[in-house]
């Protein structure tokens, strides 16, 4: 087995791709190790001690370090686990019957239902343009609501604490959506 790995835009991590489907539907990201037991691999990989993030894609599962940490020595030790999670073919995620579950949504905005066709406009711009430009960099971005012309994004995986995020933010996504959908003043991440 062979598992690719890209640099992102952020130093800190780095995108693992292991050839194979990761995530049959959806993408999850472990902030800490508490939220990481759900997960026999999120679990290992925080184990090294260095990781302070995972994040699982459809193909590929990016994994965050510390400040300070050298990619050169922590790489070996990220391969390693997942080679061996991937090749003896584990499952991504314990059981729920053992105590582990998805997490609720955190915080969303209630959407005005006069927005509705403006909603779908947005939605429809971040699932065709801007989800799969981000994947690329080894993240997500999930839809938070639209509220008097703000909409409200959440940021994970490579792209939560990039130095680059509030650029892609203001610069980028910001500017897609103003241009498409003119009821758009502001994006601002939660």
């Amino acid at each position: 087995m062979l598992i690719e790995t890209e640099a992102t835009p952020n130093p800190a991590t780095l995108k693992f791709l292991p050839g194979r489907t990761v995530m049959d539907a959806g993408t999850r990201d472990f902030a800490t190790p508490e939220e990481a037991e759900a997960s026999p691999l999120a679990d290992a990989l925080f184990g090294l001690g260095d990781v302070t993030g995972v994040f699982f894609g459809r193909d590929f599962v990016s994994v965050t370090v510390a400040p300070g940490v050298d990619w050169r020595d922590a790489k070996p030790d990220v391969l390693a686990i997942l080679m061996d999670h991937f090749t003896a073919q584990m499952p991504l995620f314990r059981a729920p019957s053992a105590g582990f579950s998805v997490p609720p949504e955190e915080e969303t905005f209630a959407d005005d239902p006069a927005d509705a066709d403006i909603v779908a406009q947005i939605r429809d711009l971040i699932e065709t343009r801007v989800r799969p430009a981000v994947a690329n960099d080894g993240g997500d971005i999930v839809y938070r609501g639209f509220v008097k012309g703000r909409v409200y994004l959440r940021m994970q995986g490579a792209c939560a604490g990039c130095p680059s995020s509030s650029a892609t933010l203001k610069n980028g996504i910001e500017q897609l959506l103003r241009h498409y959908v003119p009821e758009v003043t502001e994006v601002r991440a939660v």
